[in-house]
């Protein structure tokens, strides 16, 4: 799931000391792809003295780091490529919130990727850049759990725009990326409900409760990723620094209205849960209201017959049946049964009036 690594409380900012939680941060894992228009290198990176650099010769750089639990590893990286301390603290200090920050000669971007594990569980993680014009640098929290393949098959095949264009619309094609994994999550949140709705009607319980609150923390926490990441890439369109091309805005304005339709379908999803969450309780209250009917109405049916057995039941026969005001049944051979048909009739009667009044 999500994981949050802060700094020790009363810890100077900008620096990159050990966290507050223990975490089980992976060792780094670099890769770099150096590509232009006609060819693709990839390289392992086995330690912070092998890191490229930047050089203008028309070529970009995707510089991949896939693990936190190297400090010195950012320190040098923040050496070699003048980054700012205070964006890799937010680097290593994961769950910021998706954001996009110009520092001098570049921009930081922080965005939440989502994604499914092998168990159809949502899992994230923080996904950090530096952008230059012919320079990308992303820091992710895992090895080989990112959403970037098809982005390194469009470079290595040479699809599309991406290996004419220039850091910028890698840095947009990565975002695109992050962005549209929501989709197939919702999709199936949106199938989930579909097939919840049905139970609910038909057989209202507890479980379909817990599975209601689970989507609906899912929703939540697509919200809360999915809404700034929005406002980063209406950053990124009015970027002024240089860094975004003219020709890369074009593409994020598709991205932002992804955005804007994934915000759309939480919201519809969120009401979704919320109606559903009435409809069960109403369900519930209904069927309570039937028992209860059934029960009232029983009870209605045997309140006459138990009187009428009480008063039998409070006389007594005695002196040879010479009292007058002794029961005439005690003394008769089909008293009883006469009493049980009387008692019969009583129920019947009811059951009939109740039917009239559409009490059952």
């Amino acid at each position: 799931m999500f994981k949050t690594h802060y700094a020790i409380p009363g810890t100077a900012p900008a620096t990159l000391a050990t966290l507050a939680v223990p975490c089980d941060a992976e060792k780094p894992v670099i890769k770099l792809i150096e590509y232009d228009l006609n060819s693709v290198v990839e390289k392992t990176i086995t330690s912070a003295a092998d890191l490229p650099t930047v050089t203008d010769d028309g070529k970009v750089r995707w510089l991949d780091i896939e693990g936190l639990g190297d400090a010195e590893l950012f320190k040098a990286l923040g050496e070699k490529y003048g980054l700012h301390p205070l964006a890799l603290e937010d680097v290593l200090h994961t769950g910021q919130r998706p954001k996009m920050e110009p520092y001098d000669g570049l921009l930081f971007i922080i965005a939440q990727m989502v994604y499914r594990d092998t168990d159809s569980q949502m899992c994230g993680e923080q996904v950090s850049m530096f952008l230059t014009p012919r320079f990308l640098i992303t820091i992710q929290e895992e090895p080989e759990t990112d959403v970037f393949d098809p982005v390194r098959e469009r470079i290595r095949a040479g699809r599309g725009y991406i290996r004419k264009l220039g850091a910028d619309y890698l840095a947009y094609a990565l975002l695109d990326s992050i962005v549209d994994h929501c989709f197939p999550i919702l999709e199936a949140v949106g199938d989930a409900l579909e097939t919840l709705e049905d139970e609910v009607l038909e057989r209202p319980n507890a479980t379909c409760v817990a599975r209601l609150h689970e989507h609906k923390r899912t929703l939540m926490q697509l919200r809360r990723f999915v809404w700034p990441e929005r406002d980063v890439c209406n950053s990124l369109l009015h970027d002024e620094t240089g860094i975004v091309a003219a020709e890369t805005k074009v593409f994020l304005r598709d991205c932002y209205d992804h955005t804007v339709q994934i915000m759309d379908l939480i919201e519809s999803y969120r009401d979704v849960v919320s109606g559903l969450t009435e409809m069960y309780l109403s369900a519930v209250g209904m069927r309570t209201n039937e028992i209860m009917r059934v029960l009232t109405v029983m009870s209605a049916i045997f309140i006459p017959l138990t009187f009428v057995a009480g008063v039998y039941g409070m006389n007594f026969d005695y002196a040879d049946g010479k009292m007058p005001w002794n029961l005439p049944e005690l003394h008769q051979p089909h008293g009883y049964l006469g009493c049980l048909l009387v008692m019969a009739a009583i129920a019947v009667g009811q059951i009939m009036f109740f039917k009239r009044k559409k009490w059952l």
